[in-house]
């Protein structure tokens, strides 16, 4: 009998590819929750992953077995020296960021330098180094998702965030790059990932947490009642809206993406903008009741007031996604919270420390 995380597991063996079709690629901010996870969809797939992060957030533990390198994705001494060591690096990853939407808020100039200044001084490394293909972690904080409605890759870029912002203007300075021929790039518009490597090889931040799934998580090991940010919403419910997807799932998205980069975009087309989802809403309130069916030890909610820069929300349409990428979600929401759980429990046992997305 197979457990959750292998049936997840299963889907990856149908784009294994032959062993003389290995790439390398370098991801940066490759000890964080997102980067690690899609390493081991790479390595998983038959790929060599490079590590790049400079453990300001990342956890080092997750480096263990892999080739990483510590240091800022900014230093272009350390960008050239791993290119020297590895001169056949295929593509880059690139998932280094700060991501806590009101931390921007209060830190718009912090966000702006590691986010966009220094994405800019990267991208120029690789284009330096002969490497012209991106694969960006973007965000679907580049939409307004004011009203709960389904978001396509044409609807308008309007952030509520310095956050966003900065993942919209580093989308808009890659297609500028791309349209001079320089670069190409996909660039992969994140909804909410939630959940653990299957086979606990990496998982997400169990403490100190912002999105709702690791504030909840944190409120159970803590014995702490969890608190709904706004209840007044425009929604079935008055909570907000999101589209959570696995992690697992978001991770073989960029393996799709990196082994059918040059399907994908070419000359005529550098520059493409993918959503990935689950593209079912699914309000704050229903996650908070599916997490207490899963858990065996229950949480107690109450009600407060919207955070700052929180919006209803919206949900993702992946048809772009399930065309160009032949990719879609096989992970359910329960699926994600148990892992997620089984991570903590995993974390606890080896102490690992806390990881960034």
């Amino acid at each position: 009998m197979t457990s959750v995380g292998e049936n997840c597991l299963v889907i990856n063996l149908s784009i294994r590819v032959m062993l003389n079709n290995t790439m390398k690629v370098l991801i940066t901010g490759g000890l964080g929750y997102i980067g690690s996870t899609i390493a081991s969809a790479l390595i998983d797939d038959g790929h060599i992953p490079l590590l790049i992060d400079d453990l300001s957030t990342g956890s080092r533990e997750f480096a263990r077995g892999r080739i990483f390198y510590e240091g800022d994705i900014a230093d272009e001494l350390l960008i050239d020296r791993i290119f020297r060591e590895h001169p056949d690096i295929a593509l880059s990853v690139h998932c280094a960021a700060l991501i806590d939407v009101n931390e921007s808020i209060i830190d718009p100039s912090g966000y702006y330098q590691v986010n966009l200044a220094k994405s800019l001084s990267f991208v120029r490394s690789l284009m330096r180094n002969g490497v012209e293909k991106l694969v960006f972690s973007s965000s679907a904080a580049i939409y307004h998702a004011a009203d709960g409605t389904i978001l396509t890759e044409s609807a308008p870029i309007s952030p509520t965030s310095p956050y966003g912002w900065t993942k919209a203007f580093s989308e808009q300075m890659f297609s500028d790059i791309a349209a001079s021929g320089a670069l190409r790039v996909i660039s992969l518009r994140y909804f909410n990932p939630i959940g653990a490597d299957p086979l606990m090889r990496t998982g997400p931040r169990t403490i100190g947490a912002t999105h709702v799934l690791g504030r909840l998580i944190e409120a159970r090991s803590k014995g702490l009642t969890f608190t709904i940010t706004g209840t007044d919403y425009a929604t079935h419910d008055g909570t907000g809206l999101r589209d959570y997807i696995h992690v697992w799932d978001l991770a073989l998205a960029h393996v799709k993406a990196a082994t059918e980069f040059d399907n994908v975009v070419n000359s005529q087309r550098p520059c493409l903008a993918i959503n990935l989802g689950r593209g079912e809403p699914v309000s704050v309130r229903e996650l908070v009741t599916i997490f207490n069916q899963v858990s065996p030890l229950k949480v107690e909610i109450i009600d407060g007031p919207r955070r700052p820069g929180d919006v209803t929300g919206g949900f993702a349409s992946c048809e772009l996604a399930h065309q160009t990428l032949a990719w879609r979600t096989h992970c359910s929401i329960s699926d994600a919270i148990r892992d997620s759980l089984k991570w903590l429990e995993h974390h606890e046992k080896l102490n690992i420390g806390s990881t960034s997305s």
